[in-house]
């Protein structure tokens, strides 16, 4: 059985892109198929796996979702790269853009990326979606063809505020297109335990989605050096495997792994 995962909140810059490729190479180290989508139009992933300038990539996942659209067959490995760090990525670039306008008019069209879903879960354990900051018409694709969403969450007042609508957009896609849609967890992200501040939010969360919704025991801290690894096409394990954010992400995988079971 394979597992599809959406990493998903409409807000940018709350680690959804570092989350996708640290929890998928996690899961890959413990010896689980893997692969990640970039069904975000920036195509960050894809440029932090080393893909350093996704719009020249020939066939991304705007390639092969035009393709189903259009009726013509698309291979397992159709797109596929291979990272070195033993997971498989399905790359994204800006035809994202172009795609999400083109879908108003397609029948059907919040379950053409379940349809890709269905042609290469077979090959796989895990397939972690890192969604655009955006609740768009790619973003509800992804949430169509999920078993759960991963929400990372800046540890601030803000973003804590705004998974208001998420939640929302989340049990509205549950009810209307997914019933087995559910929240795989919150990921406090960006954490600086020094402070009051992030112990504030955090009771926060437990207060107002506690009761509720699963929040990860791990945080994720700040870290520089987490900020470089984006620019070196690798993950946290390979660029500071033995510091605190490597540390924190293997936890992670180890928690979802245990509520897979």
């Amino acid at each position: 059985m394979c597992r599809v995962i959406a990493i998903a909140n409409q807000k940018g810059g709350v680690g959804k892109t570092t989350t996708t490729s640290n929890l998928g190479i996690g899961l890959a180290k413990q010896g689980k198929r893997v692969l990640l989508i970039d069904a975000d139009a920036q195509g960050s992933l894809t440029a932090s796996l080393g893909y350093t300038e996704p719009d020249r990539l020939e066939v991304t996942l705007a390639t092969v979702m035009g393709n189903l659209i259009n009726d013509e067959t698309v291979e397992p490995t159709d797109g596929i790269l291979h990272h070195e760090e033993g997971i498989d990525l399905m790359p994204g670039n800006i035809e994202l853009s172009g795609l999400e306008v083109s879908l108003v008019n397609v029948m059907s069209r919040e379950r053409i990326m379940r349809e890709y879903i269905g042609i290469v879960e077979d090959y796989y354990d895990y397939i972690l979606i890192d969604c655009m900051p955006s609740l768009g018409m790619i973003t509800i694709n992804a949430f169509s063809c999920a078993n759960s969403i991963l929400i990372p969450v800046q540890a601030a007042y803000l973003p804590v505020k705004g998974l208001q609508q998420l939640i929302k957009t989340i049990g509205k896609v549950k009810r209307q297109i997914n019933p087995k849609l559910e929240i795989e967890g919150i990921l406090l992200t960006m954490v600086d335990s020094r402070t009051n501040y992030a112990k504030d939010i955090s009771a926060m969360l437990q207060e107002a989605y506690g009761s509720k919704i699963r929040i990860f025991a791990n945080n994720i801290p700040i870290s520089v050096r987490a900020a470089e690894i984006s620019a070196e096409g690798i993950s946290i394990y390979a660029h500071d495997p033995k510091g605190k954010v490597a540390s924190a992400y293997l936890s992670l995988t180890e928690e979802v792994l245990v509520n897979e079971q």
